[in-house]
């Protein structure tokens, strides 16, 4: 019995031995590292540890990953303030809600554009405030015009806007463009490719809207004639600086200029015509004949001769005046070299013949033209009362630059 025992242990113990399997190294399984504002998981051969600074998300390849490790957001959600619900701040965008991926952390130094920006915040759009709706009439001054002496403004229709559920009917600042090109279409199809090429600065409602000083509008006209553009403006400047106004009134009144010399006057740089013509247009200003009043709600004729009469004052530069700055929608000028040409290439002329013709006259000092007035009125007078709108686009017909006109 003794020596059974021994042996029975012995095979007992060699018998374990060889019945139990060799221990196998557990599989670690990849750890999934989230972004974390405090600490960052680094998974190195199963091995995890941690540091307190901002941490990235390490991409596990998708053999290694296991189906009953539960999946966690890339981001974590927002933590809830006390006493105010998450529920009543609603998400602006998309980006509120799902937070993007962050990209995997490279050994090279990504540049600046690739950061990712911060939200942008949405501008808020300034407020313009709309342009008064004013009644109009083809037949008189639409500008509100500034009185030179007392600037006050002074309007031929009311400039309080449509307050009466009449007005809202008839013609208006806002839409009587729209019924002139109207207009002019029906008269002549033929014109609708330009008025559709071209826009009419001119009688829109912005312009319409304008304020208009009839004194400095036809000094600065005096003073521009046979002169460039810069020098013009140069005179204009030191013809102001004669004057000392404050800074809210920025041309001097007919008053302040009829007491000048002609050699404080020419001072500024003025010649001895212009310097007379200006005192001139003053006194006319000054004695009542010319009033802003006056040339807001004169007929059409009254107002040329009146202002024709100014020393300094020809018929075409009253003509400009009556269009460009009284905003007169019925203003025709047969004077006009440029709405001369481009008349006669509406009418379907060689221009290049015609100046050639006329270039070859034998007559000495003989005036050559396009197209006759007596051709002109009558192909113009089927346009009334739009006659301003319809010379405005004969201009573009020839592509004549209008800028100084203005």
């Amino acid at each position: 019995m003794a020596s059974i025992a021994p042996r029975r242990r012995s095979a007992r113990l060699s018998s374990s031995v060889s019945a139990s399997p060799a221990p196998e190294t557990p599989k670690t399984k990849p750890v999934v590292a989230v972004a974390s504002r405090k600490r960052k998981v680094v998974a190195d051969s199963g091995a995890v540890s941690v540091s307190e600074t901002i941490s990235t998300t390490v991409v596990v390849p998708a053999a290694f990953r296991d189906t009953d490790v539960p999946a966690r957001p890339s981001t974590p959600p927002p933590k809830k303030r006390r006493g105010r619900p998450a529920a009543n701040k609603p998400p602006t965008t998309e980006d509120d809600t799902i937070a993007p991926a962050t990209p995997p952390r490279t050994t090279e130094a990504a540049p600046d554009s690739a950061q990712a920006a911060p939200p942008a915040t949405p501008k808020t759009p300034r407020l313009r405030h709309p342009v008064v709706n004013r009644l109009a009439n083809p037949d008189i001054t639409n500008a509100p015009l500034i009185s030179p002496e007392t600037s006050r403004i002074v309007s031929a229709l009311p400039l309080d806007g449509l307050n009466t559920p009449a007005a809202k009917l008839k013609t208006t600042t806002g839409n009587i463009l729209d019924e002139a090109c109207a207009h002019l279409i029906k008269v002549d199809p033929r014109i609708k490719p330009v008025i559709d090429a071209h826009y009419c600065e001119v009688f829109s409602p912005k312009s319409l809207a304008e304020k208009v000083d009839p004194f400095e509008s036809l000094a600065s006209g005096i003073i521009s004639q046979q002169v460039s553009g810069a020098a013009a403006r140069a005179i204009k400047n030191r013809f102001i600086e004669l004057f000392d106004n404050d800074k809210d009134q920025t041309f001097p009144h007919p008053s302040q200029v009829a007491v000048k010399s002609i050699e404080q006057l020419r001072s500024a740089g003025l010649s001895q015509r212009k310097a007379e013509y200006l005192q001139g247009l003053a006194e006319k200003f000054v004695s009542g004949e010319l009033s802003a009043q006056m040339l807001a709600d004169a007929p059409y004729d009254i107002l040329v001769e009146r202002l024709v009469a100014v020393r300094g004052l020809g018929l075409w530069s009253v003509e400009m005046f009556a269009m460009f700055a009284l905003k007169r929608m019925d203003v025709f000028s047969v004077g006009d070299l440029g709405v001369q040409r481009g008349m006669a290439a509406f009418a379907g002329r060689d221009i290049a013949k015609l100046k050639r013709a006329g270039a070859t006259a034998t007559k000495k000092n003989a005036k050559w033209k396009y197209m006759t007035d007596k051709e002109m009125v009558a192909m113009a007078e089927p346009f009334k009362p739009y006659r301003s709108v319809f010379m405005w686009y004969m201009w573009q017909v020839e592509s004549v630059d209008v800028s100084a006109m203005g």
